[in-house]
Order: structure tokens, then C-alpha cells, then sequence
């Protein structure tokens, strides 16, 4: 089944049925997925533990961890495997970090290299305890992947460097293809989901990488108790800074300690914010229940960096 709907789709977008309630931890049919064995899958697998390196895809528990692994792509997590901050959604470790680690960059770049990525995508933990909440550290990723891997496209899903612009700007001027903040869920759930983040800091960066060129995108997760109309209302919001690229996915509960599901978001309805997002403008929305931030990001990327990944 094609959880994208990244332009295929010629139906007429209507308003769909809201998703069905949760009932306990049961997930509807479309959110199953199959277990991982491809030898790619434990190939990867083995790299990353010989690199010493933190990946999202395990951090975070994400469900397409086999699919994205037995593809040779994952998504590198730098600046360590603890964050300063405790969203409500989020399987990282909520902590004091206890080091930070200066080779962490180029045994990224390497691990790179030995996949022989066309596309890799890095984001990391907050780091709010450093001045620069680890744009330094950002910086010398971009800067060392590139070296060794000149004809790879990178993605970078950075943190809001707590509005610290003279941070972002360092990783604006390292150039990264595409530069990836998610906004995460609607204003009105802020302070339940995202708590030491802010809506309009999220929005402000957008807007400030946008003016200076870059391929923006961002993400949401629906199922936490918003609306469809708030979810129209934030992609209005992305309109209005000029924002590329989307994606849109169903929120899962990693374990009982986090944010429970309010409702299994149906695929009807995902397609609905697809279509209504191409409408908008958006270059590509990729919207499906496993969608996630770094989700087929080569493909989605593509046709917005007008060449062949």
C-alpha cells in the first residue's frame, strides 16, 4: 500500500471521516509492519555498532527502521544519544549529557562512505546545555561528509538551537542540501507535546533558512488530539514561509510512559492532507501513517533539488 500519496493520486480531496479511537496499544492493520532479516538490514546494522554511532531509527523506535535499513539508508543522530529535553513523544533519553564527542563527525562521514549513500540524512539530540546547542559540532558533520563523500546530498533535521540564529546560521553557511526542522504538532499541543519548544521560534527558523536559500521542510505527527483543521491551519502557517518540502505521519506511543494515542488517523485522511497540500503549493507532501521526517527523503527531494539521487 503507498502511505505517500506523493502526487499519484488524481481523486478530488474531500473531507474524510475522522480516525477511529484508540482502543488500548491495538494497531489498525495499516500501521503493521514486517519484522526485519534481510542481510542489507543486519549489514547496516553492524556498521553502526562498529562506528559507535546513534541513529534515530533505534533512539526513537522508529517502525520503518527494517524497510529504511534493508534499503542501505539510515538516519545518523549526532551530538550523542541523550537530550536535554522531554518531549512527550519522544523514545531518546531524556538527560544531562556527560561528554561531547569531536570524532562523532567523522565517523559519521565514513559510515557514509561505506554505504555508498547518494542521500544521507543526520539529525540530533538538544544539546541546550551548550552555548551553541551543537552548531559546532553540526558544522563539522556537514563539512566532513562532504569531504569524503563530494557527490552525496545531505538532509540535515537540526533542533531550533533554543532561537540561537547566530547557531543556525553557522549550519546555514555549511550548506547542507536540504534543511529539515519539524514543527512537530499544532500550537494548541505545545505545551503537552513539545514543551520547551515554541511554535513561532519553529516557524521563525523556516523563515530565516528559507530567506537565505535554502531547500526548507517540515513535520508533523497527527493522532495526539488535534484537529484536521488545525493540521490545515499549521500548513498555512508553512505556506506562509515559503516552506518546500512536508511530511505528515500517524504519532505512535514508543512505551506507557509517553503520550498516549487519542486516535488512528485513517489513510483516507491522510491522503486528504496530501491533496490539500499540493493545492497549497508545497513541492511535495509525502502524508501516510508511517510516514516519518526522514521517510524516503531522497525521493522526496528529488524533483525539489532537480536531479537525479
Amino acid at each position: 500500500m503507498n502511505h505517500k500519496y506523493a502526487g499519484n493520486d488524481n481523486s478530488t480531496a474531500q473531507e474524510p471521516a475522522r480516525g477511529m479511537k484508540s482502543v488500548g496499544r491495538t494497531k489498525p492493520d495499516w500501521l503493521k509492519v514486517r519484522l526485519p532479516s534481510s542481510a542489507t538490514y543486519r549489514n547496516v546494522k553492524m556498521l553502526i555498532e562498529e562506528h559507535e554511532l546513534h541513529t534515530v531509527c533505534e533512539s526513537a523506535a522508529c517502525p520503518n527502521r527494517g524497510e529504511c535499513w534493508s534499503r542501505s539508508t539510515a538516519t545518523f543522530m549526532i551530538l550523542g544519544n541523550i537530550c536535554t529535553r522531554s518531549c512527550g513523544f519522544c523514545n531518546v533519553i531524556t538527560g544531562k549529557p556527560t561528554e561531547l564527542d569531536l570524532d562523532e563527525p567523522r565517523r559519521v562521514a565514513e559510515a557514509v562512505q561505506l554505504l555508498n549513500l547518494k542521500y544521507a540524512v543526520i539529525t540530533s539530540v538538544n544539546r541546550d546545555e551548550l552555548k551553541d546547542g551543537g552548531a559546532s559540532v553540526w558544522v563539522e558533520t556537514i563539512k566532513q561528509v562532504r569531504r569524503r563523500n563530494p557527490d552525496t546530498k545531505i538532509e540535515v533535521l537540526i533542533p531550533d538551537f533554543c532561537g540561537n540564529w547566530e547557531a543556525l546560521q553557522a549550519v546555514i553557511d555549511a550548506r547542507p542540501d536540504v534543511l529539515n526542522h519539524n514543527t512537530e504538532t499544532v500550537p494548541r499541543l505545545y505545551l503537552k507535546v513539545r514543551p520547551q519548544g515554541k511554535f513561532a521560534r519553529s516557524i521563525e527558523l523556516l523563515k530565516r533558512a528559507k530567506e537565505q536559500g535554502m531547500l526548507t521542510k517540515s513535520g508533523i505527527m497527527v493522532g495526539l488530539g488535534e484537529s484536521n483543521d488545525e493540521v490545515l491551519d499549521v500548513m498555512r502557517e508553512w505556506r506562509k514561509v515559503d516552506l518546500d518540502l512536508v511530511t505528515i505521519g500517524q504519532y505512535m506511543q514508543p512505551t506507557l510512559n509517553h503520550l498516549p494515542v487519542d486516535r488512528w488517523v485513517t489513510p483516507d485522511e491522510f491522503r486528504f492532507f496530501h491533496q490539500e497540500g499540493m493545492k497549497m503549493g508545497f513541492q511535495n507532501v509525502f502524508s501516510g501513517p508511517l510516514v516519518r521526517s526522514s521517510y524516503h527523503a531522497d525521493e522526496q527531494s528529488q524533483h525539489a533539488l532537480g536531479e537525479a539521487i
